[in-house]
């Protein structure tokens, strides 16, 4: 009988949120020297340059110093370097590049991750545990909300204070963040607060995942999907709407163990997602779908319709869009392919 995600409640122990806090498997094998900058886009090779003067300077904060009379040096501020850039030009690949160059202890998530982890251990007890870290690395950041920017202005704050070095990526400059949709005094003073810790490395090119880009394909069968499932070993099916309330029932920092060792997930009746709460959940198992590699098959509607317009409409709308890119992406996955 074929699994269903829905009938999985991951147990995610506090002590193993920020130790699950790694790059995707995909980029296991990335490095400076394996990135190739376009020639016809200087801002990348001066990107790259950036990046690993930025990996060479946390690398060396870490090297053992003894200070005056054999004490310990004094713990200095962290340093920022944030890769603005649109999607698919290599950002994340110079970020994992970081991490992989700095040393233990280092953490590495997407931001809506990290809100989530922060949210789960509690913002105190997550200073804690990342405090010790050489790096923090935090890829696709966006800040939809006051209360988000706050957060993070105050996490970071504290971070670098503590001497963590924190290297970002985004599609929108630090003092641009959150840059009409809110207009509050104190979001905007955080938003500047927040972008002095960062120097800001622009990095051109175009998106690679939209080159050609063919349309969504047409979904299949119940009947046919039923049948891939079934002859598919380790995939899961489960009906669209009750995977959605299943996913309204769990932490977002549980849906990396929700898909853990899925080989392929079939949807049956996919269509319109009906509000914005759901619809930020399914932004965040595409980002873990999409991180292991894992396809994705469906009936109902196409997969580039379970958005609205409205939603599209909105502030979220990056977030969106990068969903439904990398959703489409994962239409066109074979299981065990290598991607």
């Amino acid at each position: 009988m074929v699994s269903r995600l829905a009938d999985v409640t991951p147990v995610v122990p506090a002590d193993q949120l920020v130790a699950q806090m790694v790059p995707p498997s995909m980029f296991d094998d990335v490095s400076f020297d394996s990135y190739i900058p376009d020639p016809a886009q200087p801002s990348q090779a001066a990107a790259l340059a950036a990046c690993r003067a930025f990996a060479e300077d946390v690398v060396a904060r870490r090297t053992p110093k003894k200070g005056l009379f054999g004490r310990r040096p004094k713990v200095t501020q962290g340093s920022g370097i944030y890769l603005d850039g649109g999607f698919g030009v290599g950002k994340t690949h110079l970020l994992t590049s970081i991490y992989h160059t700095c040393p233990e202890p280092k953490a590495f998530g997407t931001f809506v991750e990290l809100t989530h982890v922060v949210g789960a251990l509690g913002f105190n007890r997550a200073v804690e545990e990342l405090s010790g870290h050489s790096v923090l690395c935090i890829d696709e950041f966006e800040l939809d909300d006051p209360g988000d920017t706050m957060l993070v202005s105050r996490l970071l704050a504290e971070l670098t204070t503590a001497g963590v070095c924190v290297a970002a990526t985004s599609n929108t400059l630090p003092e641009q963040l959150g840059e009409g949709r809110f207009a509050a005094k104190d979001f905007m003073r955080e938003i500047r607060k927040m972008s002095g810790i960062f120097e800001s490395i622009r990095v051109d090119g175009p998106d690679y995942r939209h080159r050609n880009l063919p349309p969504a394909p047409e979904p299949l069968s119940d009947s046919e999907l039923e049948a891939e499932a079934a002859s598919t070993p380790g995939a899961t099916l489960d009906d669209f709407d009750e995977l959605c309330a299943h996913l309204s029932t769990l932490h977002p920092s549980k849906y990396n163990r929700l898909v853990d060792g899925i080989t392929e997930v079939c949807l049956r009746g996919v269509g319109a997602l009906p509000d914005q709460s759901i619809a930020l959940r399914m932004v965040v198992l595409a980002d873990r779908l999409y991180d292991a590699g894992i396809p994705v098959r469906n009936s109902g509607e196409k997969l580039d319709a379970i958005f609205t317009e409205e939603m599209l409409a909105g502030g979220y709308r990056k977030k969106y869009l990068r969903a439904t890119s990398r959703l489409l992406a994962l239409s066109r996955f074979e299981p065990g392919q290598e991607h």
